[in-house]
């Protein structure tokens, strides 16, 4: 009887065994198919981004091709032809005591200065010349300097980080272009009269940050916005940040709103 029943608590016992055995072999093989899918999930999240990050790079860059076409255009045919017809037109003789057609001419001669001045403007804000000539800093400056004379913004101070050097032209027109993106809205629709451009490089990253006094976004009407069809250009502006793995936030601060560009020198840390 004794023998039956240690030969009974043997079997019991293999047989836990082998249950515990088997139960932490199915778990282990649940386990691995999980990491396994976790890693698969992951590398197909990661190939979703790196095509996503080729497409908006593709569309960068076509763009910006775009825009040099354009500005060479304008500024070789277009303000050729603006210049050439300010020539005959200045050669026309009007009857100075005509004073009706004296003031005409003088509006028309007025008007096509204005044109030629615009054509010009748009010429520069398109091609990136100015940037890869000289950098961001400079480029941000010249463009702060045009604000003053094209808006209602009465005030424009820089504070540019003179340490700033860039590890790519690439990320420092993607940068620009987002930089132009946001003045021109606040120019738009904020009716701002102080404008602010400051920047800070450190730890191989620069922050650049646009301070204005007039109305505007926080980061959550920012989250709302930027994916929207007609949400302000904030989705051009949101594939620029995301092709140079920068951040964009939006805040209320005292006496006006902030915006913050931050980008990481990735080539150097």
């Amino acid at each position: 009887m004794s023998q039956n029943y240690k030969e009974i608590k043997l079997f019991l016992f293999m047989g836990i065994a082998v249950m515990l055995f088997l139960f932490a072999s199915v778990l282990l093989i649940f386990i691995f198919f999980q990491r396994k899918k976790f890693q698969y999930q992951k590398n197909i999240q990661r190939l979703r981004e790196n095509q996503q990050n080729q497409l908006i790079e593709a569309a960068v860059r076509s763009e910006e091709v775009v825009r040099h076409r354009i500005a060479e255009d304008l500024h070789d045919e277009v303000g050729a032809i603006l210049s050439s017809s300010k020539l005959h037109f200045q050669g026309i003789k009007i009857n100075v005591f005509d004073k009706k057609n004296n003031e005409l001419y003088e509006k028309a001669k007025e008007l096509l200065d204005e044109a030629i001045k615009q054509v010009r403007d748009i010429s520069h804000n398109l091609h990136s010349g100015i940037l890869k000539e000289l950098g961001l800093n400079t480029a941000i400056q010249h463009f702060a300097e045009k604000v003053i004379h094209n808006s209602n913004i009465i005030q424009v101070t820089t504070a540019l980080a003179e340490s700033y050097t860039a590890p790519t032209t690439e990320n420092d027109i993607s940068i620009y272009r987002i930089f132009q993106e946001l003045v021109n809205n606040i120019i738009k629709y904020a009716n701002a009269k102080k404008l602010h451009i400051s920047s800070v490089y450190e730890n191989h990253a620069l922050r650049l940050t646009i301070f204005h006094d007039g109305n505007g976004l926080t980061q959550k009407q920012y989250e709302e916005l930027r994916f929207k069809k007609n949400g302000l250009g904030l989705k051009n502006i949101q594939s620029r940040i995301i092709l140079i793995k920068g951040q964009l936030s939006f805040s209320q601060v005292a006496g006006g709103y902030c915006i913050d560009i931050y980008v990481k020198d990735n080539l150097n840390s």
